[in-house]
């Protein structure tokens, strides 16, 4: 059995890996928490701190399973290695080492940002979910499934929005492909509009036809690639571990 740990990204609670549900290959068991502040998770007393974090969501990131950070999820699922027990792999899914890069996501269009949610939180989070659909096949479409979604149940905690905004401006990730005993493995969209052109090329798989959102646009081979990749690093967790053995 492959256990897997969907992590969402900023401004988007779990729901967005409902469409994945009826792709999984057997074998595979899936668990989707929300991070505090979103769904119905209270928020933490200090909505930036890394180890409260990592202590609010420790039982719900065992050591056995294949933890999957998407966006924002992969960059604070890669923080948490420093905090946490490792996990047997880790597959960070649009997500570079960092947020802000040269060719993508500049560092003052992220202070911008910052800026206009600080004035309009509501506005800036709609904004955001249009912009990060523009490289899926039909924006349109994805943005009315996102909104299905997301229609009912309670929105994120503004607290929690703005530390992850922080935490997009500061985390900063090891080029390393592993994190201690944790191998680590990077999946892209093809056209995802967050990411620089050097960091879809460094992946190392890259879906096709799909842009940052590829659950909602190809929800199929997206379940299929993180099976399959998560096959992969149980085995090279299993040689590592292998080779630590005394």
């Amino acid at each position: 059995m492959t256990r897997l740990v969907l992590l969402s990204g900023w401004g988007v609670d779990a729901r967005i890996w409902q469409p994945l549900a009826d792709h999984w290959r057997a074998g595979v068991s899936v668990s989707t928490p929300d991070w505090p502040g979103y769904g119905t998770r209270s928020p933490l007393a200090t909505p930036a701190s890394l180890a409260e974090l990592a202590d609010a969501m420790a039982a719900e990131l065992p050591t056995e399973a294949i933890w999957v950070g998407w966006s924002l999820g992969g960059l604070l699922a890669g923080a948490l290695l420093t905090y946490l027990p490792p996990p047997r792999g880790l597959i960070q899914l649009g997500t570079g080492t960092s947020f802000c890069t040269p060719g993508g996501v500049t560092t003052a269009e992220l202070a911008a940002f910052r800026r206009a949610f600080a004035r309009a939180p509501d506005a800036t989070l709609a904004h955001f979910q249009r912009w990060q659909l523009g490289g899926e096949p039909r924006p349109r479409d994805a943005h009315r499934q996102l909104c299905t979604l997301l229609d009912e149940g309670p929105p994120p905690d503004p607290a929690t929005l703005a530390a992850g905004l922080e935490w997009l401006a500061r985390l900063e990730l090891s080029t390393d492909p592993t994190h201690g005993a944790s191998p680590v493995a990077r999946l892209t969209g093809a056209r995802d509009p967050l990411l620089a052109p050097a960091a879809i090329a460094d992946a190392d798989r890259v879906l096709d036809h799909a842009g940052h959102c590829p659950m909602l646009s190809r929800p199929a081979a997206l379940a299929g690639a993180l099976s399959e990749m998560a096959r992969v690093l149980k085995q090279r967790h299993g040689r590592h571990a292998e080779v630590s053995c005394p």
